[in-house]
């Protein structure tokens, strides 16, 4: 009588492994197109607005003169 009570848990218990083992663990998202906010766009506009003012060259040329007044004096 213990060996089928013991043997019987034992089977349960391995039903109960196998449904976690199977069950998904991450669902991904639908693909789809990614719809964009026009806020989020407006946004990012109006913080990367004051980088077009200033040309890349022009920083560069400033960095430089500054490393060459460290090091030459």
């Amino acid at each position: 009588m213990a060996r089928s009570r013991s043997s019987a848990l034992l089977l349960l218990l391995a039903v109960v492994a196998a449904v976690c083992g199977l069950a998904p663990t991450f669902v991904a998202p639908p693909r789809g197109a990614a719809q964009v906010d026009a806020r989020v766009a407006a946004a990012v506009f109006a913080g990367l607005a004051p980088l077009s003012l200033e040309q890349p060259a022009g920083a560069y040329d400033s960095v430089v003169a500054m490393l060459q007044s460290w090091l030459v004096g």
